[in-house]
Parts: structure tokens; sequence; C-alpha cells
């Protein structure tokens, strides 16, 4: 494997020696508890210690495959003669953690960047997988720098439903709307809720843990192919004892993060995100990590590349196939060799290959899910960013995942103050609704929800659903799941609960959407505007202690990508006293 040192470089020292090789009384009380737990001093003398962060969890259910594969990560570790140290971190589980998984991204990326500066560790393993878990631990991992190798948890396999193949998260809003629509009886719903989640691992659909994983491997943070192997499939068992080694050359080697992570890594990332009709998500998680190596990304930095990168690959929710045709089809570096030109390939990657070199050799096996760019499902980026008097600091609209007769309108607002009044109110039969409605969500963002809440995508109301309408513009400052479609303009900044245009609206308020002039404008004179304003009050503060009195001080809007404020930037090396 490249990267690693010639005989003439001897390896540099190894920082778990600070722990372990002095002979004095603090590393003889290192050394005998090691011992006291069975191991002896061939185990970790001399020998880089490798620790895997593991976010397991009973109720992660992504997951639920980890402590296998946990195993297998340390024998590769062993084979490559490093010291495999398991450490769990809490478990970010998307589908049953409420409010949101966001409101605790922040809070595992400190506790890993705290975990791996504390102990006595050479270089990791981060396993996760579920939506937050990649951004959190790679911002955790940047700011320790430390030399790590991310480990993706891999999508379900695809599901089936008689003669349908279903896509989790995407298929689920589909058959929801036909069964409030009156077209799905109770017992198809059941049969649905039974197999739509095949397997381990995360969402078949190009939803935000897909995304995410994509991107860590065009950012250069796993090994090649990561990115898309399924859960269970044996390439993915493989996957990880490769992963154990790679981590030991990198103890070895001492490869951190700052040493490889550029500008140009995190603009082929954007690159990936933009031609997959990735999660909106992912650009707020991006800004975080980048600014974790203290490199700047910004929604105009996503625009401008959207302008120009087209959408190749036909995954839903944007198109037709899953993510188990996306590996079969020739993955992430087939697609990314579609788009050689547009690319920094000189960008190096934790393989000590550049990005060029990666994925030099991948061949495209299936032209209708990886399209030619001539064939483009769309022929700029999925995702645009808006701006106007309704959001001066920007919002975002997944287009390519919208119905394009929305893609212009202009409609009277009904107004939510808030997720609870959305849901007593969006199938009240007196509900004043029509298709050409704008439906607005306030108290949606990071600190009004709190934590930006996957809200954003506002259900259709009863009424208009058995219309046959399944699309009508909403408007949030909150997110939606990656796995959602529709017309949804979202991360609304900055948000109504810190006094944000999207606070004034009122109902009848005319608003305007212009995809293709990226203008989001509310028709309202600035006079009117003003009044509305003046009248607004500041909120109490809600959190009187803990860690939700800590996010809502000092998180950052969606624009700045939701991260605590005093953890922007590179800061020096912090270790610890031995």
């Amino acid at each position: 494997m490249s990267g690693q040192p010639s005989p003439s470089q001897p390896s540099p020292p190894l920082r778990s020696a600070r722990w372990f090789a002095k002979d004095d009384l603090r590393s003889f009380g290192h050394r005998s508890r090691l011992k006291g737990m069975g191991y002896d001093d061939a185990d970790f003398m001399d020998r880089p210690v490798v620790a895997l962060l593991n976010t397991w969890s009973d109720l992660n259910t992504c997951h639920s495959h980890f402590k296998t594969r946990a195993e297998e990560i340390k024998r590769g570790i062993l084979q490559a003669g490093g010291f495999p140290v398991e450490v769990p971190v809490v478990s970010l589980g998307e589908m049953l953690m409420k409010p949101t998984t966001m409101l605790y991204r922040n809070l595992l990326a400190m506790e890993a960047e705290e975990v791996l500066r504390c102990h006595p560790i050479d270089s990791v393993v981060l396993m996760g997988g579920c939506d937050k878990t990649v951004p959190a631990l790679i911002m955790g991992a940047i700011s320790a720098n430390l030399p790590f190798v991310f480990f993706p948890a891999g999508p379900m396999l695809k599901a089936r439903w008689k003669d349908q193949t279903l896509g989790s998260g995407t298929d689920a809003w589909k058959f929801w709307a036909e069964r409030c629509a009156g077209n799905l009886c109770d017992g198809e719903w059941k049969e649905i809720e039974n197999c739509i989640a095949r397997s381990a691992g995360t969402c078949m659909t190009m939803g935000t843990a897909s995304t995410m994983a994509c991107i860590a491997e065009a950012l250069g943070v796993t090994l090649p192919n990561a990115g898309s192997i399924p859960a269970v499939l044996s390439e993915h068992s493989r996957l990880a004892v490769a992963t154990g080694r790679r981590a030991v050359e990198l103890a070895t080697t001492q490869l951190r993060p700052l040493d490889f992570l550029s500008r140009e890594s995190f603009v082929n990332a954007m690159i990936t995100q933009l031609t997959l009709s990735g999660s909106t998500n992912a650009i707020v998680h991006m800004i975080a990590m980048a600014g974790r190596a203290g490199i700047q990304i910004t929604l105009d930095d996503y625009d401008s590349i959207s302008k120009r990168i087209p959408v190749l690959a036909d995954l839903r929710p944007s198109g037709r196939f899953l993510m188990e045709d996306f590996y079969n089809a020739g993955g992430l570096a087939a697609l990314l060799n579609q788009l050689r030109d547009t690319l920094h390939l000189d960008a190096k990657t934790v393989n000590g290959v550049t990005l060029g070199e990666q994925i030099a050799p991948a061949q495209v096996i299936d032209n209708e899910v990886i399209r030619d760019r001539d064939r483009a499902i769309w022929p700029t980026g999925g995702t645009y960013v808006l701006r106007g008097n309704l959001a001066p600091d920007g919002c975002v609209i997944k287009t390519v995942a919208a119905d394009p007769k929305l893609h212009s309108h202009t409609g009277p607002a009904l107004v939510f103050k808030s997720y609870a009044d959305m849901k007593l109110r969006i199938n009240d039969p007196a509900l004043p609704v029509t298709p050409d409605t704008v439906l607005v969500l306030q108290t949606g963002g990071p600190i009004g929800a709190p934590g930006f809440p996957e809200w954003g995508m506002l259900p259709i109301p009863d009424k208009i659903l058995k219309m046959g309408i399944r699309d009508m513009v909403r408007i949030s400052d909150a997110r939606m799941s990656g796995t959602s479609y529709g017309t949804c303009v979202l991360h609304v900044a900055p948000e109504s609960y810190i006094g944000g245009p999207l606070g004034l609206v009122e109902d009848g308020d005319l608003i305007s959407l212009d995809v293709e002039a990226r203008t989001l404008q509310l028709l309202v004179d600035d006079a009117t505007l003003a009044n509305r304003k003046a009248r607004w009050k500041k909120p109490e503060p809600r959190w009187s202690r803990g860690y939700l009195k800590l996010f809502a001080e000092h998180t950052t809007q969606a624009n700045l990508g939701c991260d605590f404020d005093f953890l922007h930037g590179n800061t020096p090396d912090l270790e610890p006293e031995i």
C-alpha cells in the first residue's frame, strides 16, 4: 500500500508511547491496568494503538451489523501489527431519536474530538453511516487531527413489495400520500411496513446517509468504493478488514487529516453531492466539516458549482434506481470518471494516492444508472441556492426532485407558526388551502425547533391529495429528509425564531418562487415589513441548563453549517499532559 515509510525514512515515534514507553510511575500505572485486563507487553508495547470509534446501538437500526464489522476491523488491525481498542461513542440513530439527530451532531463531534485527544491513540477507524454520524465523526477527527479512516455502514439491500421495488424513505412518503388520498388500504400499508427495510444498513436511496458516505469517499477519507457497498455483502466485510489494515499504516506514517485535506478536496466533495442529486442536508454538513479544517465553504460556492455540474446518477428520490444498483453499475469512482475534467484530480487521499489515481481504474457497467454527460438526468446540479427578501442569507431547493411546473410560482401564504400548529391544522377540512397555496412553516430552524429537524417536507393536506395533487410549494427554515422529494424550499436563513423575515410572513401574503432566477421573494412592501419587524419580540430563552442551553447559545445558522461557533477554524494540537 502506498504511503508506507521507506527503510530510509524511519517511522516517527508513536503517540501512544507517551503513555506506555517511559520508566516512570505514570506509565507503570497505564501498563499495569492494561495487564489487569489480560493484555501483556506484546499486545501494546511498540505497536500502533488503533481505536475504533463505534456508533453501534440497539436503537440505531442502520448500524445493527456494526458488532460484526468491528470484529472484522480488529482482525485487519491485528493482521497489520496494531493493537485494536474499541471505544463506544454516542449513537445517533435517525429513525428513533427525537426531535432530530441534528440536535446532537455537534455533541458527537465534540465527544469524538475529546475521546481521541485524551486517550493513547495513534490512529482511528470511524464507524458511522446513519445520517449525522458521518459528519459528526469526521468533524471531530479533523479537529483532533489524528490519522483516521472512515468506515461507512453501507446501504440496505433493495426491497420488494408485490411487483414493485421499494426504496426506504422515498417510497414511504409516496405510499403514505396514496393512503391519505384513500388509494391504499390498511392491509397493504402494513405489508409495505413489513418489507421496506430489508436488511441492516442505511437507507438504500440517495438520502443523507448515502450522500455523506459518497462525500466521504470523494473527500478522500475512506478506502476506494466504500461509499456504496451494501451493508450485508461479503465485500463490506472485506472492506472492514482492509480498513483496519490501512489504519495501522496511517498510525505508522502519521498521515493526519490536515496534511492532505484541502479546499480542492472539499470542492470535489461538493461536485459529488451535486452530480448525485444528493441530500440537501449535505450542504450544511459540508460547510461544518470544511470549517473544522479551517476552510471556508459558502452557499455561493455551491451555487457556482451547481451551474456547471450535471446530475448523472439516476437514483431515488430524484430518479429510478437504488444504491445496490449504483454499486453494481460501478459506484462513485465510475461516476466521477465521467467528470474528470471538473475535478481536482491531484487532491490527496487517506490512501496515499491522489483522487485521480484512485478513480482511474473504475468503469461504468450500467449507463442507465450512471449516465453519460450527453444523457444527463438534469443539465445542472440537483440543488440550487435561492436568495431574496425572504432568505437574505440564502436557502436551498432540490430542483430535480420538485415538480417542474412549480419552478416558477406565485401564490398566497398559509402560515403554520410551529410544527405542532401544522400537525393540528393540516388536515382540517376547513383549512383555506388550494393547489396554488404556498405552505409556510415557521420555528423549524436550528434554534427555534430546536435542532433543525426534518420538518421541511410539509405534508400535502388530505383535501389536496384527494384532488390528485401530489406537490405544492412549501417553505421553511427546517430541513427535509434526503430521501424525500417535492417543491420544498429549505434552510431559510436567518431562521424565523431569531427574527428572520420568514417569521414576518402572514396568511395571504403573496410569495414568488423562481428557481431558474434563483430567487425567493415575499411580495409585501418594505414599510409593511418594517412595521411587522418593529412589533416582533425576541423570544425568552427556552433552556436554562445542559446541552440544550449550550446548543441554543452557540449554534450558527444553516448557511454557516450549524456548528458551534467556538469550534470553527483550525486549532493547534492540544496534547494532554501525561
